[in-house]
């Protein structure tokens, strides 16, 4: 059988070199996809016209597609292959949605050179079907010329193709064991923020992948969100990111559409939603949250006052009732919406999906289908009716509107923002606001130069359904420096995204103290820091000393760069001392707390343990430690001159009022 195998092989080879295409793409004569486990009831070719219906390895007729790559795609080649040639086997790539990943992974199929001469297959792993059936596509475009077999369901690869298309899941039961590892040159792993999960560790290790080796193929990982909730895990599979261009970047190239970002207070309460195991909203309490009259209500009227004369709109839901409901919200409103979910007939799902890119209606809603891997470049704007903790799953929902299409000017990003007491991520965070910021149809450039659009409110939608009044203050008053060390508003997004309590001590500064040391969590350019210092006591004098601080961890964004420094210090501080929730923190301020709170008159009149627990009082005490008096002198400065300011413009304002001639009479 192997050896019947080996000749059509050998014959398909010949074939696509020679002229004879129109036999093999009439007849599909060496389209493999099932194994030959069955005995053989068909005559060849019917055995081969059966599986040419899957779709498993047909290839296009050689000069098919033409693949030019952009400069940033030949740059992150080329880093890979330096990595390489410098010993480096286990690498990632970081690439924004609509970047062309799966372009550039399957590109690096013929540039990665086998460690040995039989090692020249390659496998590449994904999670889901619309990947696995993407990358046969690329694959087949690409290398012609190549066996491509897919390794997923029902479709079973014969495992003497040159590329193998793989479902994490597949393999997982157990398929994976008849691939020879010492075949393979290089596995490429699409989506790779999964690839700490137990199916892709055991995946990589039947590679001997889980550790660093000369011997094993070469593992590369492409993502665009290359993070985890936990902030430090990717490190067991990937050494290196050799490459990292992201959504803003892309942007601000031309590479990606414009976007303009608009935040909507959706007015859910989220404060009861449960978190499941990877620290997002648990589904079905979020939806019960979200998924009401008048929550449903706010957000189409959101999308009719910002968004109506869009022609493609990708609303994201929390479940398949959401979907439903939030559909019939608008239809009631007049507006042509429809939903697909993981629940929709396949066919139903292929002609809806298909009617929407032909723009044929307006607003498609989903839930948990197009968050990955997903191309429909006509998407002008993504409602984002779904809240979130998860930063990645924030940045696959954006990037579905992100990719270029003839026509689209940008797309318009509007995020139903709910109580970020409870950690809720909005598109503010992805560029360093503070959650609390307000967008209204503000682009990328203005967010990087500071600029905002002048606006009284969010969008007009019920009076009651908004807050009212100006939100664009730049200045909160602090009367005295009470005022300022007691106001909590800035630890409660980083709390409601750690157990510990943290306290901010500046702008972009976070501190985390304990008897041995502190931690600091600062922004310096495009990173957040982390830094430790350690408190010891020197044997001669006995005086308390400190130790200079070591940048312990770092992340691209606060969220990561939380779970990384909270990891970090569950393994140098005592729980009893740093978490939030502790009960100690409740009890009255202790007589030691008030009399140095007292001593640094930090208000007039006396505090007593009624105006405080301990915990106030201990979050007090360490802003105080850490400039607490300098910040409000600074912020005292600041206010002082845009009062000036103000009283200036509101002078000149008078002044032309009264030397303002018009006709008509005259105030008395």
């Amino acid at each position: 059988m192997f050896a019947l195998f080996e000749t059509v092989l050998q014959v398909r080879r010949a074939a696509l070199s020679s002229t004879s295409m129109e036999f093999i793409r009439r007849f599909g004569l060496l389209a493999f996809s099932r194994s030959w486990r069955r005995p053989p009831t068909r005559s060849l070719v019917s055995h081969f016209a059966h599986n040419v219906r899957y779709h498993s390895t047909v290839p296009p007729l050689p000069g098919s597609s033409s693949i030019v790559l952009r400069d940033y795609q030949e740059e992150c080649i080329q880093s890979v292959l330096n990595y390489l040639d410098e010993g480096h086997r286990r690498l990632g790539i970081s690439l924004a949605t609509g970047a062309g990943k799966t372009v550039i992974f399957t590109q690096l199929i013929s540039r990665v050179q086998p460690r040995d001469a039989k090692a020249t297959k390659t496998m590449i792993i994904v999670h889901r079907r619309e990947l696995v059936e993407q990358a046969a596509k690329h694959c087949r475009l690409a290398y012609p010329d190549k066996i491509v077999e897919i390794e997923m369901g029902n479709n079973v690869a014969t495992g003497l193709g040159d590329i193998i298309i793989a479902s994490v899941q597949t393999l997982a039961r157990g398929r994976i064991h008849k691939f020879d590892p010492s075949l393979f040159k290089l596995i490429l792993v699409d989506e790779a923020h999964h690839i700490v999960a137990r199916s892709y560790r055991e995946a990589l290790g039947h590679f001997g992948l889980n550790e660093p080796s000369s011997n094993a193929p070469v593992l590369v990982g492409v993502s665009a969100t290359f993070a985890r909730f936990d902030g430090l895990k990717l490190g067991a599979a990937i050494d290196h990111i050799v490459y990292h261009k992201d959504y803003v970047d892309m942007i601000g190239e031309k590479w990606l559409a414009n976007a303009v970002f608009t935040t909507v207070r959706s007015e859910a309460n989220l404060s009861n939603v449960n978190k499941d195991k990877f620290g997002d909203f648990a589904l079905g309490s979020l939806s019960e949250a979200v998924n009401t009259a008048t929550t449903n209500n706010i957000t189409v009227r959101a999308w009719m006052a910002n968004a109506q004369d869009r022609k493609s709109t990708l609303v994201f839901c929390v479940d398949v009732e959401h979907a439903k409901q939030l559909t019939a919200t608008f239809r009631e409103h007049g507006v042509d919406a429809r939903y697909i979910t993981a629940t929709t007939h396949k066919n139903v799902r292929s002609e809806q999906l298909d009617a929407f890119k032909n723009q044929e209606f307006p607003v498609l809603l989903n839930c948990g289908l197009f968050t990955e891997g997903t191309d429909i470049p006509n998407i002008d704007c993504v409602l984002l009716a779904r809240p979130t903790r998860s930063r990645n799953l924030l940045i696959q929902m954006i990037g579905r509107g992100l990719r270029l299409f003839p026509g689209k000017k940008d797309c318009h990003i509007i995020d139903m923002v709910a109580s970020l007491a409870t950690g809720v991520l909005s598109t503010p965070t992805l560029f360093g606001l503070h959650p609390d910021e307000i967008l209204n149809k503000t682009t990328v450039d203005d967010i990087r130069e500071g600029r905002q659009e002048d606006s009284p409110s969010q969008m007009p939608v019920d009076p009651g359904a908004v807050p009212e009044g100006d939100v664009n203050i730049h200045f909160t008053r602090y009367d005295s420096i009470y005022d300022l060390l007691d106001d909590t508003r800035s630890e409660r997004h980083i709390r409601s995204l750690s157990p510990n309590s943290w306290v901010r001590v500046g702008d972009d500064k976070h501190l985390l103290s304990e008897s041995s040391g502190w931690l600091t969590l600062e922004k310096e350019g495009d990173l957040y820091n982390v830094y430790h210092v350690m408190k010891f006591t020197n044997p001669t004098t006995e005086v308390p000393q400190f130790t200079r601080p070591r940048r312990v961890a770092s992340g691209p964004d606060l969220e990561t760069a939380v779970r990384a420094a909270d990891t970090y210090a569950s393994s140098k501080f005592d729980e009893r001392y740093i978490a939030s929730w502790k009960p100690w923190r409740q009890s009255p301020a202790t007589s030691g707390q008030l009399q140095l709170l007292n001593k640094a008159r930090i208000r007039q009149g006396k505090l007593t343990a009624q105006d405080l627990t301990r915990g106030q009082a201990a979050d007090m005490i360490t802003k105080l430690k850490f400039g607490g008096k300098k910040r409000f002198k600074s912020i005292g400065v600041q206010q002082r001159k845009a009062e000036r300011k103000e009283k200036a413009m509101n002078e000149l304002d008078e002044l032309r009022t009264r030397t303002n001639v018009k006709v008509g009479p005259l105030e008395r």
